[in-house]
């Protein structure tokens, strides 16, 4: 079988040499004749097969012929220069960028192109006056790369990063390493003897050198700890920021007395390296995966425009692009081949064939007539359709599902962080040990008791409680998204390992979208009756026709004497003196007893009919394929979690479920989205904490509504819901590891707590006894932190090491 030179796909329908090279389609050939006339078949170097086969883009993109759409997609317009971004899911290697960068070689109008890989996107600068928008958009369909354009590109804002604490981190960690550089004759106890002459000399100008390198670092860079210590203490709450900035407030104060009263160099050093590597700690646990959206809702999913049709005085009817916003009830609409529909609507021509798995997780198409009401986020599988709006955009059935009070506030902190519950503890009992030696030293030397009480607070600051929660599940977050399975936040690692019920879609989610088991029941076919049948499947584009093609492709070519296609019912054929019916029920069948029987068998699934000379020979039976691991994974959770399979779909699987799922897995089946998630929150209401895994849209409001809501999918660019984690389907066996691995970070966090307290003790000791020395804390304080960062960081790699062989 010959394999596409450019794109790597074999070719099934076609073999189209050129060049001593084969292609699949004239697609291909295309692309690679644009590049070789431009001298760019330097692309084929880059890595083998690399292209992509170009879609059918004909009117696709006649929207951009508005000139109020274009306006809105644009970044940056004037009167000669362009700028616009594009996602483009299929950027997948090397010589994609290298090719996607280079399309000034392909259009002179292009200025530069640059492509950001992480987010899938190209940000194209274009002269407006040599070239449309329109015409960059078919240049980069032309060569493979058809760029993903929504309802939210209309309204995208550009993004505002907040830097502000990363110019934080840079202020205390310039102040640190110079007041550490100042601190170093103390240290080593220069100026004494031979020396004391420089010491007398430059000691003051040294310290208030790091005075006022530590302004900067108190009063900007530990800003935050201050106002949350403040907000927590207004609320009642004894969060871990309120012993952070006492800690720091003691540090500052003794170390300016100190120099003030030329009692010492104070614990400048101390004060800016413990607010850089709390800093530190902070920024690694916000790190997060920018370049995926887990707040996706149906705008990144509609078309930005649609097919309007008007009629004039004159009766006469023109076609116009209109933005999706703009259409009104009463408004007809043109719906072509594999559109999706934005609007609910009344079907007045054509026959549709609506897939509504988008929605609401139902595999298979429904067919549709004249008179018959249609939803919002239905695509159109097969013809054109004219439809009449009942409900804009805004009021329709797939809005409402936004409509839901879960997606119109923020999700609460349904768990106490492991960090804020010690802290309480921790900040009573630090207190309580200041004012107890305190009142100790008044009594025995009243000299020594303002210092033991600085001494205590500064030595007892929980830097190093602080670091091992976001550098324990920042580096989990880091490994995590390493085996594809990528988090919103660090903190989704603690909810995930409170989970007790898991709750999973059955399509899409179980279920792979990439192969499908085909099964036949019925009369046996004869030799010629299969060859006819091949043929006639492979004159369709219909989704099941050509799944089935490729199981029965080896049957051989045949011309056709006859070929009809019915939208939305079926094919009949003839060869020779053999007549053939492929498709539904109603339109195949002859009402006979052997139809009815096989009818009823799993009339919950979806089947492909067939008729050889008008009698009814059976039926080929389409079974969800479920993914690589599925009763293993349920086996493993099942030991200690409640596993729940919630599905849109009909109960034609329940039976192959409940065989290959654990004893005890409660199976729910035509479940609408709103369902799903008044299920979710049921279970919250019993005290449970809930993991809902899903792939599709109809999904988001339980993902929404779940502790945990975690999406799987083939391609983790073009599709993620509302959700706290994406998981890559290719990593789907690795959920109980992953699971198991959250746990063990827990644990880590504790164990780190434990080696902080041990710490605090060693400092507590000398700070009571009155001899904490500067020297002292300068080396317990940095010795604490950079002990837990190593500790959790080695930790959380040991525990990890097992998903490498998977």
């Amino acid at each position: 079988m010959a394999i596409c030179f450019h794109c790597g796909d074999t070719c099934v329908d076609a073999v189209i040499p050129y060049n001593e090279k084969t292609f699949c389609c004239h697609g291909c050939k295309t692309v690679f004749e644009i590049l070789s006339e431009n001298d760019l078949g330097y692309y084929y170097d880059l890595e083998k097969t690399p292209g992509t086969t170009p879609g059918e883009v004909s009117g696709k993109f006649d929207f951009l012929d508005n000139t109020a759409i274009v306006d809105k997609l644009l970044e940056f317009n004037d009167t000669s220069t362009q700028i616009v971004s594009f996602v483009i899911p299929s950027i997948h290697c090397s010589s994609c960028i290298w090719i996607l960068e280079n399309l000034q070689k392909l259009h002179p109008a292009v200025t530069t192109s640059q492509v950001n890989f992480p987010e899938k996107t190209v940000r194209v600068t274009f002269q407006s006056e040599k070239a449309s928008l329109k015409e960059i958009v078919l240049l980069v369909c032309r060569i493979g790369y058809e760029p993903n354009i929504s309802l939210e590109d209309s309204n995208k804002k550009k993004k505002r990063y907040n830097r502000s604490l990363i110019y934080k981190l840079g202020v205390a960690g310039f102040a640190f390493g110079n007041v550490m550089f100042l601190s170093f004759p103390e240290y080593f106890d220069l100026g004494r003897g031979e020396e004391e002459f420089w010491l007398e000399q430059f000691k003051h100008v040294f310290r208030w050198l790091m005075f006022t390198f530590s302004l900067p670092v108190v009063f900007y860079s530990g800003r935050d700890y201050f106002t949350a210590a403040f907000r927590g203490m207004r609320s009642g709450f004894l969060n871990i920021d309120i012993p952070i900035a006492i800690g720091i407030a003691a540090l500052f104060i003794r170390s300016t007395m100190d120099i003030v009263f030329d009692w010492g160099s104070g614990f400048f050093d101390s004060l800016t390296g413990l607010v850089f590597f709390l800093l530190l700690g902070k920024f690694f646990q916000q790190k997060t995966y920018a370049f995926l959206s887990f707040e996706r809702d149906y705008k990144s999913y509609f078309p930005i425009a649609v097919t309007r049709l008007h009629r004039d005085d004159r009766g006469i009817i023109s076609e116009e692009q209109t933005e999706v916003y703009e259409v009104k009830k009463g408004d007809r609409l043109l719906i072509r081949n594999n559109e999706l529909l934005p609007v609910d609507a009344i079907l007045i021509k054509g026959t549709a064939l609506i897939d509504y798995s988008f929605v609401t997780g139902e595999a298979e198409p429904l067919t549709k007539g004249s008179g018959d009401k249609l939803f919002a986020g239905g695509k159109q599988m097969a013809g054109v359709l004219e439809v009449e709006v009942l409900r804009p955009v805004e009021q329709s059935y797939l809005t409402q599902l936004w409509s839901n009070e879960v997606f119109q506030k923020e999700r609460p902190n349904l768990f106490q962080s492991l960090t804020d519950s010690i802290s309480r503890r921790f900040t009573v009992a630090v207190l309580s040990i200041a004012f107890v030696s305190t009142l100790f030293w008044l009594l025995y030397d009243p000299s020594q008791a303002f210092n033991v009480f600085t001494a205590v607070l500064i030595v007892a600051c929980p830097c190093a409680i602080a670091l091992a929660s976001p550098f324990t599940l920042g580096n989990l977050l880091r490994i995590f998204g390493k085996y594809k399975f990528y988090l919103k936040e660090a903190s989704v690692i603690e909810q995930i390992a409170k989970v007790d019920t898991v709750v999973f879609d059955k399509t899409g989610t179980l279920t792979t979208h990439k192969k499908s088991l085909i099964t036949y029941e019925g009369i046996a076919l004869t030799s010629e009756e299969e060859t006819l049948l091949t043929n006639t499947l492979r004159a369709s584009n219909h989704p099941l026709s050509r799944a089935l093609y490729d199981m029965l492709k080896d049957n051989g070519i045949q011309t056709l004497d006859e070929f009809e296609e019915e939208t939305g019912l079926g094919m009949s054929s003839r060869a020779n003196d053999l007549r053939m019916k492929v498709g539904s029920s109603s339109f195949v069948g002859s009402g006979n007893k052997t139809e009815a029987t096989l009818s009823a068998q799993g009339a919950a699934r979806t089947k492909v009919h067939v008729s050889s000379n008008e009698e009814y020979k059976g039926c080929y039976v389409f079974h969800n394929e479920y993914r690589e691991g599925v009763a293993q994974v349920f086996e493993d959770l099942h030991k200690d979690k409640e596993l729940i399979v919630l599905s849109g779909d009909n109960e034609g699987e329940r039976e192959r479920l409940q065989g290959l799922l654990p004893y005890g897995t409660r199976l729910l089946f035509n479940q609408k989205p709103n369902d799903k998630l008044e299920f979710i929150r049921s279970l919250q209401e019993q005290g449970r904490t809930v993991m809902m895994v899903g792939d599709g849209l109809n999904d988001a409001g339980a993902l929404k509504q779940s502790n945990v809501g975690i999406a799987i999918s083939e391609n983790i660019n073009v599709f993620s819901p509302a959700c706290d984690g994406i998981l890559d389907a290719s990593r789907f066996s690795d959920i109980t590891r992953f699971f198991s691995i959250s746990k063990k970070g827990i644990k880590i966090i504790k164990w780190s707590f434990l080696l902080s307290l041990l710490y605090n003790i060693v400092g507590v000791s000398f700070a009571v006894t009155g001899n904490l020395l500067p020297v002292i804390a300068a080396i317990l304080m940095p010795l604490s932190s950079i002990t837990i960062v190593v500790f959790t960081t080695l930790a959380t790699q040991y525990v990890s090491t097992h998903l490498k062989r998977f």
